[in-house]
């Protein structure tokens, strides 16, 4: 109790000293509190929404700030993807297309060659089809002018049979010599 007697000795020491007058004290402490209350209200309630909603947009901006990086990342990893299968696709088709014209020129080589083949034995055909004319013709004349040289020779004319004769006798010893 002495402590507490003394203590409030020292509180009015202090309240007289100084000119504490108690009324303005609580009058002040009242408006204090009003103000504190209007700014609480009206102003600082506000401000600290702002902040709220501007901290959750900024965390959201992150989250999808991290989400693009992600699909850019899974984007560029299927481009490159993408790129490989049509290289491959590419390199392929390149393959292909050098293995069909390889194929292509080497049939037509076999149908050049098939037709050169051709003509060469066309030509061959044709070539002893007209050694054959030609020696038949040959012949022909040939024993023809044995028929003349011998009705010269014997004088005299033959018949159409003597002439048969000697023309197929001539044919045949010609036939037979070459």
């Amino acid at each position: 109790m002495i402590v507490l007697a003394s203590l409030a000795d020292t509180a009015q020491g202090i309240v007289e000293t100084f000119g504490i007058d108690w009324p303005m004290l609580i009058a002040q402490a009242i408006n204090f509190l009003i103000v504190a209350f209007v700014i609480w209200k009206f102003a600082f309630k506000n401000i600290l929404s702002t902040i709220k909603e501007r901290e959750k947009q900024i965390a959201d901006s992150l989250s999808n700030a991290d989400k693009i990086k992600l699909e850019l990342e899974e984007t560029e990893k299927q481009q490159q993807e993408t790129l490989q299968e049509a290289s491959l696709a590419a390199k392929k088709t390149i393959s292909t297309a050098q293995e069909q014209a390889k194929a292509f020129i080497e049939a037509q080589k076999e149908d050049a060659r098939k037709q050169a083949e051709e003509i060469i034995t066309k030509a061959k055909v044709a070539m002893e089809q007209e050694r054959e004319r030609v020696l038949s013709e040959a012949r022909e004349e040939i024993a023809s002018l044995v028929v003349l040289t011998t009705a010269k020779v014997l004088s005299k004319e033959l018949s159409v049979e003597e002439k048969e004769q000697f023309s197929s006798r001539a044919t045949e010893e010609l036939q037979l010599s070459s």
